[in-house]
């Protein structure tokens, strides 16, 4: 089972602090109680394409796409990033309940035709009441969740290519149809920590992702959501999802994360939990509880710090550590059955290469990926003739992240 590296689309824009650039009062709407951010780097489609391009560079499978009322839309910016990129997949987040689930099959269909095979399928069911509201969805979280299962039914029964009927509490389909099926079809990434979640993921669930969680705990929602779809039948595989601060020493990244943590003022993290503290993701408790809104203690597990979880919604863990070191943790959650690894760190452009030149070599080197990708600039002589990844030559980063 070889480790499968992804990397993330800042599409609600991006910088040099762990600061969210959107407020966490008043449903994001006012802004008064947030620490202005400087350098922040708009999510333009250049910028984006950026990243897009070091992720297929470095060697990284995929890029995920988060969704939401501050990001771009996940399947307009992913196709169009499609265009500039040729191996890249992209792991579109969506909302299944603000879209029709044969019109969600239908649109994958179209964008596994557009971009020859290079879509995969983040389903979000939403923990956030007041954020779903602004969809129109006024459904609680357990029925969310139960309309989800629903949905992803529809979604792989029109898949077959066959005319399907479906009668639930949420959709009806008469003669649901995808007239020209995806080929491959897209792999359905799904996450949910709660009761209501398990099930679902057990019944339709290709890649069970989890946020960052020390190793005790996730290999106990493994163990979970394994069994479940042993109940069914099924078998499923595993993903996480993570930040990373890898440097060249361990001192370096730990510096790293310090300076990171010393730009949030006391202010700031605590208009953060509170906001993050009326959730009702079970995910996202379990994520505030791993550090309780103290900037105590925040390396909750060898290399696993919770820093961005002070200010971050959603995933709040990062890797930090020597490249070894980061490659070492990897391994650990790989050991546990994780196959699918959703990464990302501030900046994102900078992140991508400290990770794809230091720790990706690394992996490769110990098996756990199937050959170590190739720099473009391998053997192509500098002015001074040597070759431009050695001392002196042409450097491989140009925007500060080395």
């Amino acid at each position: 089972m070889n480790v499968h590296l992804h990397w993330f689309l800042p599409t609600g824009g991006d910088g040099r602090t762990l600061v969210d650039r959107h407020a966490y009062t008043d449903g994001g709407i006012k802004r008064s109680r947030i620490t202005p951010v400087s350098g922040v780097r708009a999510p333009d489609i250049e910028y984006l394409a950026q990243i897009a391009k070091a992720a297929e560079q470095l060697g990284f499978e995929a890029v995920l796409t988060p969704t939401g009322t501050w990001c771009e839309d996940a399947w307009l910016t992913t196709v169009a990033l499609a265009q500039h990129t040729e191996r890249l997949k992209f792991l579109v987040a969506f909302r299944p309940g603000v879209i029709s689930p044969v019109l969600a099959a239908q649109m994958a269909a179209t964008y596994q035709r557009i971009t020859r095979g290079r879509l995969l399928l983040n389903v979000v069911t939403g923990g956030d009441s007041t954020e779903q509201r602004r969809f129109g969805d006024h459904l609680d979280h357990d029925r969310r969740y139960a309309r989800t299962d629903e949905f992803l039914s529809v979604v792989r029964g029109v898949w077959a290519g066959k005319p399907y009927d479906f009668d639930g509490e949420h959709y009806r389909v008469e003669g649901g149809l995808t007239a020209l099926p995806p080929d491959p079809l897209p792999e359905i990434f799904f996450g949910g920590s709660s009761a209501a979640a398990g099930p679902v993921a057990a019944r339709h669930s290709d890649v069970y992702l989890t946020w960052g969680e020390p190793p005790s705990a996730v290999k106990e929602k493994i163990d979970w959501i394994r069994g479940l779809a042993e109940a069914e039948g099924r078998t499923v595989r595993f993903g996480i999802r993570l930040h990373t601060i890898s440097r060249d020493s361990s001192k370096e990244a730990w510096a790293t994360a310090d300076r990171l943590l010393d730009d949030l003022d006391p202010e700031t993290v605590a208009a953060a939990q509170q906001a993050l503290g009326k959730s009702e993701s079970v995910g996202q408790q379990r994520m505030l509880a791993l550090h309780g809104g103290s900037r105590d203690k925040l390396e909750i597990a060898p290399n696993l710090w919770a820093g961005v979880g002070l200010v971050r919604g959603g995933a709040g863990t990062a890797l930090v550590g020597s490249h070894a070191e980061v490659a070492d943790r990897i391994e650990e959650y790989h050991a546990l059955g994780v196959e699918h690894f959703v990464l990302s760190g501030y900046p994102h452009l900078e992140e991508a290469y400290w990770f794809g030149e230091g720790v990706i070599p690394d992996l490769a080197a110990r098996g756990l990926l199937p050959t170590v990708p190739a720099s473009p600039l391998l053997g192509v002589p500098a002015a001074n003739g040597r070759p431009a990844s050695a001392p002196g030559g042409a450097p491989l980063l140009v925007a500060g992240g080395r």
